[in-house]
């Protein structure tokens, strides 16, 4: 059969898409013109070795061509290699290319792989969402990195600092750990040393932070506080620091202060906020003053409004605030809890002057998202410092849903906490059922083969997931754990214990609840 002339060659239709790529033969013609045996040798069994030679399978008169990866992906589209510098902890494999995944998000942003370090993790329970973050805490303290786990709310991650030897402060039922929402950290350690322009400058900033904190926590109760109860708040916190002219010294207050201040003021401050009488300010304020006055005897009693009874040793290589204990107080003094713990880690953190990274974990976000306008501001604001203040900020959360749901439609907590998904450059995408892995594709922009990612493969093993680098195409990845990591990181262990004095199926007497692992 003759060769059609109308056939273009490999070489011909590579440079129709791109540039034009050189061409060697493997092997000469004979002087005579005529063609070589279809059956001569053209290369010893384990090809030339030198450059530009190889092995080659059959001894067939075959072209070399040399062009970039997306050129020739067309003719060879099973090449693939991993697109991401290997730095950082190792999580485990790209299921694609078969070769190790790494992640470091500040190297990332240094490469310009992705804008911002923070993360975001989606996942139906029991997925492997919190073996994934552990895994990445654990493998990055290799690298130095420190992580605060600002607070966990079902005590998943305490077995990892039991592992490392380090003891978690637990607030709650049983213990007697109390810590100030306004406490001053560090700031009062290092006030004398600063100038008066430095400490001008940073106590505007704790102000700012602790006014922001207690008008989130009234409006948590169903106060929208006002301009004017801002102003008297950051009056009132002003005047309890003693922050008078040359700033010599720092009270520490409480929220009880707060309070107190606010309902029984002394002239001086209601005339410094132009009301025209006591009466005057007493009935202004008297809302956020009763929101104030239920942090102080409420479910909440006693844990955030007495002055903080604990060191934290910010040289370990982890810390967490275990708040399961606060679960039978119910969801809002859990959400409460959490807000004030992210004010006091954040203050505390912002402090420190090492130059080291640090890790801040926000488990279950969707519940301090509920509390209002003020609580979605407050995580929208640390998101977007996170560079500046050297942090990587991990979120966990179950659906996009959660963000969405904050507050009417069409509001302005909705609109802040949608974008909050995009100051997430690294997102992790869990196994999903069908409704939520739909909602994950309008929100992330997936694309079709992506959304039947996260919901087939993804589901078939624990661990895996679709990870979104900003707008690159998503890596499947396959979480690996050792058989200690697994034992560490076990979440379903509870499923499985069996208390003391029981008989399990098989006739025998279960174990001491209180050992981790499976009975």
């Amino acid at each position: 059969m003759s060769r059609r002339t109308d056939e273009r060659t490999a070489a011909e239709l590579l440079a129709t898409f791109g540039p034009t790529v050189s061409t060697r033969p493997t092997e000469r013609r004979r002087p005579d013109g005529c063609s070589p045996r279809v059956n001569q040798r053209a290369a010893p069994r384990h090809g030339f070795a030198r450059p530009g030679h190889g092995w080659s399978p059959v001894a067939a008169p075959l072209q070399v061509y040399q062009a970039g990866t997306h050129e020739i992906g067309g003719l060879f589209p099973l090449l693939a290699a991993s697109p991401l510098p290997a730095v950082g902890a190792r999580m485990g494999y790209d299921v694609h290319s078969g070769g190790a995944f790494y992640l470091h998000p500040v190297e990332f942003v240094l490469r310009s792989i992705c804008t911002n370090p923070n993360l975001i993790l989606f996942g139906e329970p029991g997925r492997g969402k919190s073996s994934t973050v552990v895994a990445f805490l654990l493998r990055m303290m290799l690298t130095g990195v420190r992580t605060l786990i600002s607070g966990d709310v079902k005590g998943e991650y305490t077995p990892l600092l039991h592992a490392l030897g380090v003891t978690p402060i637990m607030l709650g039922r049983g213990s007697s750990a109390r810590l100030n929402a306004l406490d001053l950290g560090p700031l009062a350690t290092r006030w004398d040393t600063w100038s008066t322009e430095r400490q001008r400058d940073e106590l505007d900033g704790v102000l700012g932070r602790w006014v922001q904190l207690l008008v989130a926590l009234a409006e948590a109760q169903g106060y929208r506080p006002t301009v004017t109860d801002e102003a008297a708040l950051s009056a009132v916190l002003r005047q309890l620091l003693g922050a008078a002219d040359g700033y010599t010294h720092l009270k520490p207050i409480t929220i009880p202060d707060v309070h107190r201040a606010l309902s029984e003021p002394d002239e001086r401050l209601w005339q410094e906020l132009r009301f025209a009488g006591r009466r005057q300010f007493l009935d202004h304020l008297r809302s956020i003053t009763d929101a104030l006055a239920n942090l102080i005897s409420g479910p909440l009693a006693g844990l955030f409004d007495a002055p903080t009874n604990f060191a934290v040793d910010w040289n370990a290589p982890i810390q967490s605030l275990d708040l399961s204990r606060l679960r039978t107080r119910g969801d809002q003094a859990v959400a409460v809890a959490l807000t004030c713990l992210g004010s006091w880690s954040s203050l505390a953190t912002d402090l420190q002057e090492d130059g080291e990274l640090r890790i801040v974990v926000r488990d279950e976000i969707w519940r301090q998202l509920r509390l209002g306008l003020r609580a979605v501001q407050a995580v929208d604001s640390e998101l977007r410092l996170s560079r500046a203040e050297r942090k990587i900020q991990i979120l966990v959360s179950h659906k996009p849903g959660d963000f969405l749901s904050v507050g009417a439609t069409g509001s302005q907590e909705v609109a802040i906490a949608r974008d909050l998904l995009a100051l997430c450059s690294i997102r992790v995408l869990l196994g999903q059922s069908t409704r939520v892995a739909s909602e994950l594709a309008d929100v992330l922009a997936l694309s079709d083969k992506e959304h039947e990612a996260t919901t087939g493969w993804a589901n078939d093993r624990q661990g895996r997931a679709l990870w979104k680098i900003e707008n690159r195409t998503g890596l499947k990845v396959q979480t690996v754990l050792s058989r200690i990591e697994r034992q560490i990181f076990d979440t379903n262990s509870q499923l499985v214990r069996v208390p003391r004095g029981f008989r399990k199926t098989d006739g025998s007497v279960g174990r001491n609840p209180s050992v981790g692992g499976r009975s």
